[in-house]
């Protein structure tokens, strides 16, 4: 039987990988989308045998891009999570370590043109509504993925990306508090609800009896963890006003404790059924505006920096990741005006990939 064929760009981005796509190469049906989505990365195997997929949940990400129509915005950035054995798509999350890999990849792709020695690549995330404008070194007019920037969790080192994140308050529920609430107690368990970037049900390492310190091979193999927390994400969900998050990655879940290597504070940040490998960069987003914000679960754990704007280091099982945080603490409470990473990508092949007819 004849294969359909797709032009696409494999792209490392941030400490994720995955396709990009073109949105007007693919159905716009979202049923006939999850079907071809599934086909290409091969979700329904823990190898992703039948596709491109890497068999983990930072590698069967897909990034479909176009030409935006949001005033001040050059593209149009579609996310979606392709789960790795369950045949599933989630199109709710965005992920900003794909996002890194947006600028290069709209260039590559001719859906905006190169503008001198660095292009502003301003993008529209179509799940969220959040705004972030990417700085993409273009020396001569193409993309450079050489350079000195070295991000942890990814080997040797590429040229920068910088991105700076807007509009990224109550991005998916409305409220930086989705509960109205610093802290809920659900089950026994004192967490913080917050949605800047990604929704996430925020909770302290030691609650579970955990030192915050373990290794993702550790967290992974201490199934009664999970067990304890997955109800507790699901109970956090319907309270964050998004209805029933079963079948959902999001709200995401994260665990904080003290920094132990000169950081502001320790985590580890949950898929939400295993954990990251390093940081989900809007993960650390949320995280640091928890941490800028008083009385919420990071109270007394975390080495707060001083001045505004605040850079917060959040430690994370692969070393650490810096986030510049720009907000004003008011009697209003906390308020954010933008949050700035450092990120690369890299372009690892290009070509078609093949999904049944």
């Amino acid at each position: 039987m004849a294969q359909t064929a797709i032009p696409f760009l494999f792209m490392r981005g941030g400490t994720s990988r995955g396709p990009y796509f073109r949105r007007e190469d693919l159905p716009s049906n979202l049923k006939d989308l999850e079907q071809v989505l599934v086909a290409a990365l091969g979700s329904g195997h823990p190898l992703n045998i039948d596709g491109i997929g890497g068999g983990t949940a930072v590698t069967t990400k897909v990034a479909m891009l176009s030409r935006s129509e949001e005033p001040g915005c050059d593209v149009d950035y579609f996310f979606a999570q392709v789960s790795v054995a369950d045949r599933k798509v989630d199109f709710r999350p965005t992920c900003g370590n794909i996002l890194s890999g947006v600028g290069p990849a709209a260039i590559e792709l001719g859906i905006m043109p190169a503008t001198g020695n660095a292009t502003r690549v301003r993008i529209h995330s179509v799940n969220t509504g959040a705004k972030v404008e990417a700085i993409v070194q273009t020396p001569g007019g193409i993309v450079s993925y050489e350079g000195d920037a070295a991000i942890d969790g990814v080997p040797g080192t590429a040229a920068p990306i910088y991105l700076n994140f807007m509009d990224v308050v109550g991005s998916s529920t409305g409220a930086l508090l989705p509960t109205g609430n610093l802290v809920d107690e659900i089950d026994g368990i004192t967490v913080t609800c917050m949605d800047v970037a990604m929704p996430i049900v925020i909770a302290r390492a030691d609650a579970f009896g955990l030192s915050g310190y373990e290794t993702v091979e550790e967290l992974d193999a201490n199934r009664a963890f999970y067990e304890r927390m997955e109800p507790i994400r699901r109970e956090a969900g319907q309270l964050m006003g998004m209805g029933d998050v079963s079948s959902s990655v999001v709200p995401k879940f994260a665990l904080l404790s003290p920094p132990r290597d000169g950081g502001t504070i320790t985590a580890r940040y949950f898929m939400p059924l295993n954990c990251h490998p390093t940081m989900a960069v809007t993960g650390a987003q949320c995280l640091a505006s928890c941490v800028l914000t008083p009385g919420t679960v990071a109270k007394g754990l975390a080495t707060l920096p001083d001045g505004i704007p605040a850079l917060v280091k959040i430690e994370h099982p692969s070393g650490a990741i810096d986030v510049t945080v720009d907000y004003e603490d008011s009697s209003e409470g906390f308020v954010l005006k933008s949050a700035g990473l450092l990120r690369t990508a890299r372009l690892l092949a290009r070509g078609e990939v093949l999904v049944p007819k």
